[in-house]
């Protein structure tokens, strides 16, 4: 993924977060201690935001930091399928 759609990705993800806790962008821009100005303009993807701005956020929206980003390419069960079949590679052989 690039950097432009993880960037997206995060701003999307404010928004889905904040309109599914029924949070108003001047609700949000209050707790998250950022203008509602500058929060309206990082939801439209004229800005973006700073690590500072996104922890912010996400604490004012009670979610973790780690939320807000994509998830790897290799999630948890593909890394245990690759383990498997390693481990299986490996009883082969003795």
């Amino acid at each position: 993924m690039e950097i432009n759609e993880q960037v997206e990705f995060i701003i999307d993800r404010i928004k889905k977060v904040r309109r599914a806790r029924k949070i108003s962008q001047l609700q949000l821009s209050i707790r998250a201690d950022i203008s509602q100005s500058f929060l309206a303009s990082l939801e439209s993807g004229k800005k973006q935001p700073s690590v500072l701005t996104i922890i912010k956020i996400a604490q004012a929206l009670g979610v973790n930091p780690g939320d807000l980003f994509p998830r790897p390419v290799h999630d948890n069960e593909d890394v245990r399928e690759e383990i498997k079949d390693e481990i299986k590679r490996l009883l082969e052989k003795l």
